[in-house]
């Protein structure tokens, strides 16, 4: 028994041990290794410039973008499924791509359940999480503001509008009852969810299509922060 105790304890370990070394690897291990030209043209003069937000909890990231025209106009069906953006008092229309089950049933950690821990760490279908938010200071700790220039924000709102899926042609619909409150809704999306390539790992893949340069492997919010730092001159 105690053989067998060691044993599970020394497995746990190494397991614990290659997480952790992949996490620092894939924070320092830039990706993409070399520099596209979008990317090599970060922080030059190019006009105006358009701010997102990335928000960030302690396992979770979001992306922010302002409510402008051409915004609202690409999530119009949003608008058209009920959650109208174009509000009064709404600043940010707010992205967040997860598991569903994990998502769309703990609104707080009050509401947290083993089932859907247990799809998030293992594989669930995903979702895209739309909230209209009003003003939001880019100074609180878990804000970080990125200034991109009008093409790299054109790309990253079309890679977001992608991650919403659609079926035969018609507009993405809404998850029937699932929102939190009167301001935010859910969406099937694109692709499974796990916990090695989950919501942070979308987050960082969003803004590496933008032109930015992520860690290779950021599976959590800090990894992926610091990884921004290290290989972005924002």
């Amino acid at each position: 028994m105690i053989k067998l105790t060691r044993k599970v304890f020394l497995g746990v370990f190494l397991i614990a041990m290659v997480v952790v070394v992949g996490m620092g690897l894939g924070t320092l291990v830039p990706r993409p290794i070399a520099f596209s030209a979008k990317a090599d043209d970060q922080g030059r003069p190019q006009g105006e410039r358009r701010r997102i937000l990335v928000l960030s909890n302690p396992i979770h990231t979001d992306i922010a973008l302002p409510a402008d025209p051409d915004v609202l106009k690409a999530m119009n069906f949003v608008s058209d499924a009920g959650l109208e953006l174009d509000y009064p008092g709404v600043f940010w229309i707010v992205f967040g791509w997860g598991s569903r089950s994990f998502y769309v049933e703990t609104p707080t950690w009050a509401d947290l359940k083993v089932k859907p821990v247990l799809d998030a760490l293992t594989w669930d279908r995903s979702v895209m999480h739309v909230r209209r938010a009003g003003a939001i200071s880019p100074y609180q700790p878990d804000v970080r503001a990125i200034e991109l220039t009008e093409q790299q924000f054109s790309v990253l709102l079309r890679e977001i509008r992608s991650s919403f899926q659609s079926e035969h042609g018609l507009p993405p619909q809404e998850i029937p009852g699932a929102a939190y409150d009167a301001h935010d809704m859910f969406f099937p999306a694109t692709g499974g969810f796990n916990a090695l390539m989950g919501c942070n790992t979308w987050t960082a893949r969003m803004l590496r299509q933008a032109g930015l340069k992520t860690g290779f492997w950021t599976p959590l919010p800090f990894t992926l922060d610091l990884s921004l730092d290290l290989h972005n001159s924002l």
